[in-house]
């Protein structure tokens, strides 16, 4: 891989969820993150009939979007849902890559389709072994589709990755998250903790495609009589912009990013408005707005697209807090998360200054709790504690001049003291252009 490679970002979005969608919806999405530094959609499908004609649709969309650049799609095989049993199985995959293979907008990588997969390892097709048995899916694809150039997720021991000529690169889905956390004795042990999970499949893939992940939040609330997901990972310490700083940083090593994700809101990582058909997330994802973070991604995607930060040309603030201190008790049937306690009760902030400034933060009643902070032009990553009687602002002055305000009070949030169900969602805002 060299530096001179096209970059591209893209991010997943769960055609599961767009049960509803019209080619309107499409546009209107589209056009959104293509103006956010997002070059294309992963589309995640499943088995459903309906969810074919929903990517048609998408596909369809991106010949009316209203923006700079073309808009790439391609799929992302769901094999939680697609089965991959038999070898009869292979004949719906070779259905779903054939009819979109030879569109204008189906992306292309070193000349060839690009397909991927959320899972996928335990999907043999009748084979002896995973190598084969996607040596066979390809081998079912190529007549109708042409030639595929296959990136998957799949969830294994990347010292396997030699054995499966299959390959020819891979997406490491867990990556964008820090795994791995245990409960801590003091705040030092996990504070700021690494995000190191692409070293291993860098050093095993001898050079083949590397699709790495950045996210940023994960926070999830079935319970047993559902899907019983039920878990969070460590999304503090500003992890969207510091993942972003890492990718950028290793640009060389990299080919493609995938935001996870643009609307997956069932795992609360959602860049995208919310809108469509919900998966049952309802309670800890409606009125807890996320598209700040996409306006943030066009910045980082520039950087990583170009191999330069570009200069900061609007003062902004962003910022985003949970509604309920970790510990707090309610009433909910459905347990505290599994690793509730590897968060922290803050709220974190990232500041894009034109020229030095101030910038105050409060979240108490009455702003005995401000902090006030001297800023240098460029990013500035700043936390403040949660008040739990209160809410969230910030404030940014040059010269006593304000020059951006953010105060998501005034569209309705503030902390909530006794919560009626647990929610480790947050909520995202971010200043208006002054």
């Amino acid at each position: 891989m060299t530096a001179t490679r096209e970059k591209l970002v893209v991010a997943h979005f769960m055609v599961g969820n767009t049960y509803p969608y019209t080619v309107h919806d499409w546009i209107e999405d589209i056009t959104l993150a293509g103006r956010n530094g997002v070059d294309g959609f992963a589309l995640n499908i499943g088995k459903e009939d309906w969810q074919i004609s929903r990517v048609a649709d998408c596909y369809e969309a991106t010949t009316q979007a209203s923006i700079l650049r073309p808009f790439k799609l391609f799929l992302s095989l769901d094999m939680t849902s697609i089965s991959g049993a038999t070898a009869d199985d292979a004949h719906l995959i070779r259905d779903y890559v054939s009819r979109f293979s030879d569109h204008p907008s189906q992306l292309r990588y070193h000349g060839k389709v690009l397909l991927s997969t959320f899972s996928g390892e335990n999907s043999l097709f009748g084979q002896e072994d995973l190598d084969r048995a996607w040596s066979f899916v390809r081998e079912s694809l190529e007549p109708t589709a042409g030639e595929i150039h296959f990136v998957p997720a799949f969830f294994i021991d990347p010292a396997r990755y030699g054995a499966i000529s299959s390959l020819d690169g891979i997406f490491n889905w867990n990556g964008g998250w820090p795994m791995h956390l245990t409960p801590r004795s003091s705040r030092h042990e996990i504070h700021m903790p690494k995000l190191d999970g692409d070293l291993a499949h860098l050093k095993r893939l001898g050079g083949r495609t590397f699709m790495a992940a950045v996210s940023p939040w994960f926070f999830t609330h079935y319970g047993p009589d559902s899907w019983n997901k039920n878990w969070i990972y460590r999304g503090d310490d500003w992890l969207f912009v510091r993942r972003w700083e890492q990718l950028i940083a290793m640009r060389d090593q990299i080919d493609i990013v995938q935001i996870v994700s643009f609307n997956d809101y069932g795992e609360s990582h959602y860049v995208g408005p919310i809108k469509g058909a919900q998966p049952n997330s309802q309670a800890w994802v409606d009125g807890f707005p996320h598209e700040p973070w996409l306006h943030l991604n066009k910045y980082y995607a520039r950087a990583f697209k170009e191999g330069v930060y570009p200069a900061i040309e609007v003062d902004t603030i962003y910022m985003w807090a949970r509604p309920h201190l970790k510990d707090a008790v309610t009433n909910d049937p459905v347990p505290r998360p599994r690793n509730w306690e590897l968060t922290d009760d803050m709220i974190w902030i990232v500041i894009f200054a034109v020229a030095p400034a101030v910038v105050t933060i409060v979240s108490s009643e009455g702003g005995m709790d401000a902090q006030f902070v001297d800023v240098p032009a460029g990013v500035t990553k700043l936390s403040h504690p949660v008040d739990p009687r209160g809410h969230m602002a910030a404030a940014m002055e040059r010269n006593g001049v304000l020059v951006a305000l953010c105060c998501p009070e005034r569209d309705g949030f503030r902390f909530q003291e006794r919560p009626e169900v647990y929610n480790f969602n947050v909520y995202c805002a971010m200043s208006k252009p002054r």
